[in-house]
């Protein structure tokens, strides 16, 4: 199971934001490249970027800070605004090792189609829950369809890995949705990777045991609580 710290960028910065909210965020560094060098001194093998901006407008704006962080030797998965094939081949192109596509797969299979077959398992599909429907747009609309049928069908579209995240979870420090978590995992075979609540140790220990219960559980994604300090990714 990977751990995979998050940097997320909005008007070049890194920030967190509270259940995704542009009007509820804390600026941590004013140079994202500086918690990823952090990160990587602390035994990161991967990174979680997000382009906050391209995820609320659909145009990636911090794609130089992205490539500043790939060039200190870490892998990088990016999302925010990837929503064409000419986006995701570019940010592929220049050092991003998986790039992570979500409102446009989640709303246009024909599309997560071309990714599966066009880049394999270097695209993963970013599934964003709210009470178990896909929300999408930076969060700011939801829509009726369900979580894990969205799941089975990029599953048969040929796409290889998730990204799930609970909303009402993420960045509030009060632990993950396991129940979302585990149904996720046990509707499909491919690689997830879960994110959204991590606040202690134990959560991540508990992911741990859902880990060795389903060998998709790929990974977890931990933001807030690495930046609060609620314990360190040497540590973990």
């Amino acid at each position: 199971m990977i751990i995979y710290p998050a940097v997320d960028i909005k008007d070049g910065n890194c920030v967190r934001l509270l259940q995704g909210k542009a009007d509820q965020q804390t600026i941590y560094y004013d140079y994202p490249v500086e918690p990823a060098r952090q990160f990587k001194e602390q035994g990161a093998e991967w990174l979680h970027v997000v382009d906050l901006n391209g995820a609320f407008t659909g145009i990636p704006s911090n794609l130089d800070l992205v490539m500043d962080i790939t060039k200190l030797g870490l892998k990088v998965q990016m999302g925010g605004g990837l929503r064409d094939l000419d986006t995701v081949r570019k940010v592929l192109d220049n050092g991003v090792s998986r790039a992570v596509v979500g409102t446009r797969a989640c709303t246009d299979l024909t599309f997560a189609e071309q990714l599966a077959n066009e880049f394999g398992d270097r695209v993963a599909v970013g599934i964003d829950g709210n009470n178990g429907k896909v929300s999408i747009k930076g969060w700011t609309e939801n829509t009726d369809t369900g979580v894990l049928d969205l799941a089975k069908k990029l599953e048969q579209l040929g796409i290889q890995t998730l990204i799930h995240t609970d909303i009402a979870t993420d960045g509030m420090l009060q632990g993950p949705n396991y129940a979302a978590q585990e149904a996720l995992l046990s509707a499909v075979s491919i690689n997830v990777i879960a994110s959204g609540g991590v606040s202690q140790k134990l959560d991540v220990v508990e992911l741990k045991k859902l880990a060795e219960k389903y060998p998709n559980m790929g990974g977890i994604i931990i933001g807030k609580a690495l930046y609060e300090g609620k314990f360190s990714l040497a540590d973990l």
